[in-house]
């Protein structure tokens, strides 16, 4: 296949219409398979797609590795189209627990010394900060990135799930490429203020959780168990009565997805897609498999009658249960 092309803003690198989201590779998502993953990642190359999102908390480095590795030892041809999108900031311990964000201009520098290292890359193609720190103003984070710029270290300034003021506040001081937070059938905040922002900025979107974590993929079962680390167990959107009433959404969609001879999850990335061109979408994607069905919403074209009735089935708002939990969502700029 060949591989459409989107650019990230007025600033940003020309990427892949869908990106591959490395996190559950590692973490969050219960235990995962190092060979497929990196073969998937192989996969994903070889398929065209060069935009690899990662940050340099998932598993503590474990994911950066991995993406080294799967760089490393990628044919060259497919390893030098790759860009890599690192998030950095978070700040864990060794129980794995959370405990602020730091984006103090002495530790972005940090973060990019070992992000560097452990992807043996010389630069970073895309480099933010994973949520605002409330104690440090975005200006000064930035600021630091953009010194990186100068130096070669990174290529561009991306941020993430900020609000439509901290855009302006960053953009004002250096070219700012995207912006990534989520985007989905069932997670559509970013329409009312984020979206008109970065538009009239002319900053691209970066979307992740664009299967709401595998809940909209069509492939989540009720009775499915859960385990410890794995997001998902701690998940509003996936508890008990909320659980029922997404699953139901799903199976709306999956009546649209069947008269169209595609899958529910190549619909929704399909309906993200057509949300403009200044949109990329994630894709999580831990398989090959999975991987596969995901390029094949490249292929689907909905209509104007197709998008209506994806609406009707789910309509804005109709998720039950919020995105993250509480404690998880008080970090969240976007969400102010």
């Amino acid at each position: 296949m060949t591989m459409r092309t989107r650019t990230l803003g007025t600033t940003g690198p020309q990427v892949s219409a869908l990106g591959l989201g490395c996190m559950g590779m590692s973490a969050l998502y219960g235990d995962a398979d190092r060979a497929e993953s990196i073969a998937t990642v192989h996969a994903a190359l070889e398929a065209g797609v060069t935009l690899l999102d990662t940050g340099d908390f998932y598993a503590m480095g474990h994911n950066e590795m991995l993406i080294g590795e799967a760089l490393r030892t990628a044919p060259a041809a497919r390893r030098e189209q790759a860009l890599v999108s690192v998030k950095f900031g978070a700040l864990r311990d060794p129980d794995g627990n959370w405990s602020g964000y730091d984006g103090r201009p002495a530790a972005v520098r940090n973060f990019a010394a070992y992000s560097l290292q452990r992807l043996g890359v010389d630069h970073i193609d895309v480099y933010r900060i994973a949520r605002l720190d409330p104690d440090v103003p975005i200006e000064e984070t930035v600021g630091a990135i953009a010194e990186l710029i100068e130096k070669g270290y990174v290529r561009h300034v991306g941020l993430s799930e900020v609000g439509a003021e901290t855009i302006r506040r960053a953009a004002a001081t250096a070219p700012v490429a995207d912006l990534q937070i989520e985007y989905s059938l069932i997670s559509r905040g970013i329409e009312r203020d984020i979206l008109p922002t970065t538009r009239e900025l002319g900053i691209g979107v970066t979307a992740y959780g664009v299967l709401s974590r595998g809940l909209i993929s069509g492939h989540f079962a009720r009775d499915r168990q859960l385990a410890a680390n794995d997001f998902r167990a701690h998940s509003p959107r996936f508890q008990g009565e909320n659980l029922r009433h997404n699953l139901n959404l799903v199976e709306a969609l999956r009546k649209i997805a069947e008269q169209k001879g595609v899958t529910v999850a190549q619909t929704a990335i399909a309906w993200v897609l057509s949300r403009g061109e200044d949109i990329v979408p994630l894709v999580g994607a831990r398989t090959r498999e999975r991987l596969g069905e995901s390029l094949g919403a490249l292929d689907v074209t909905l209509d104007a009658a197709e998008l209506a009735a994806i609406e009707e089935a789910v309509p804005a708002d109709a998720a039950a249960g919020d995105r993250y939990p509480t404690a998880q969502l008080a970090h969240l700029d976007s969400e102010r």
